[in-house]
């Protein structure tokens, strides 16, 4: 059964486009990720599906229903922000439980869907403080909370990480997957970090200036990128990209070699100057000046000492090359 149906979805604010004819299906129990750069639009298209704004044109449909004119609250969508949005007279189980008090839900219904909620998130020895007595971490995890207990068709994640430091990133990263895989609910999840895409997705939507660019999984997107601005923003370090001419090839297109895939000696089919070496502890990235402006990344696994300044050269196979035209398209 399809969760998600967008057909033709438009949004302009005035004269600017901000969503141009976005088509997307999102399957029941599905993990998708809206991921670009900022400007993307990928926020809008988000706050378009929760019917916190309306699209110029085109078809939302949640499960079998038809959307565009039903407000927010009866779509049957939850949506956690990356704000938090607790209100901090409340303690945990009361922001929990506020929207279905609102509801008129049964108390005894209530107390049910808070405890499970709590056991899930780990949040049962919160239960009685407020806001302002939590973590970071663990106010997130409330906001996800307030969205379980509501059971909704589909829940809506905006940037939720990104007041996160890196530890409790990854540590709730890792607990919004768990409960995907509990609830096999339906989830959106709208960000501009690569690894959560990359790690939370069962399907990764691409988005630049209002277009979809690419839809796939995380890996498929990754080995075949539809075009060069895909092959770019997937992947870090970035794919390198070399003038097709300088290896025997056709002028005008470009090669692109993931960092990871060069080999690096004395010589090579491309040479350069080292211009700055990157130890990350389990790998070493070093950056070659290759001449005409161009920055070449070598990816070399594990500890690698080398000197800033001295002359390498740069190898990497065929098979692993990708050939984009002038316009960016994959060759």
């Amino acid at each position: 059964m399809t969760a998600l149906k967008l057909t033709n979805v438009c949004k302009s604010f005035g004269e600017v486009e901000v969503l141009r004819d976005i088509n997307l299906e999102v399957e029941d129990g599905e993990f998708v990720v809206f991921v670009g750069p900022s400007g993307c639009g990928k926020s809008t298209l988000l706050r378009v599906i929760s019917g916190l704004e309306d699209a110029t044109s085109g078809t939302i449909e949640i499960g079998a229903d038809i959307v565009n004119q039903v407000s927010p609250s009866k779509r049957g969508i939850a949506m956690v922000f990356q704000s938090y949005a607790l209100y901090p007279h409340l303690t945990v189980r009361d922001n929990m439980a506020l929207a279905l008090k609102q509801e008129r839900k049964p108390k005894d219904e209530i107390a049910e869907r808070v405890a499970e909620a709590a056991r899930m998130l780990s949040l049962g020895d919160y239960l009685d403080r407020r806001p302002s007595e939590l973590s970071g971490g663990q106010r997130q995890r409330v906001a996800i909370g307030r969205a379980v207990v509501r059971e909704p068709k589909l829940f809506l994640f905006d940037e939720p990480l990104s007041n996160l430091d890196a530890a409790l990133r990854m540590n709730t990263r890792l607990e919004i997957a768990r409960l995907h895989r509990q609830l096999s609910a339906s989830m959106i999840y709208v960000t501009h970090d690569q690894t959560e895409a990359m790690t939370l997705a069962d399907k990764i939507v691409v988005l630049k200036d209002g277009h979809v660019e690419q839809v796939g999984a995380p890996i498929e997107v990754y080995n075949n990128p539809a075009n060069r601005f895909v092959a770019e923003f997937i992947g870090s370090p970035a794919m390198n990209f070399i003038p097709a001419e300088r290896l025997g090839g056709v002028a005008g297109q470009q090669i692109g070699v993931r960092p990871e895939y060069s080999k690096i000696g004395e010589t090579g089919r491309i040479e350069g100057q080292v211009i700055h070496v990157e130890k990350l502890g389990g790998d070493t990235n070093i950056l070659v000046d290759v001449g005409s402006s161009s920055t070449f990344t070598a990816r070399m696994f594990g500890q690698y000492e080398i000197e800033t300044g001295s002359h390498i050269g740069i190898d990497f196979e065929d098979a692993h090359c990708l050939r984009f035209d002038a316009q960016g398209n994959r060759v």
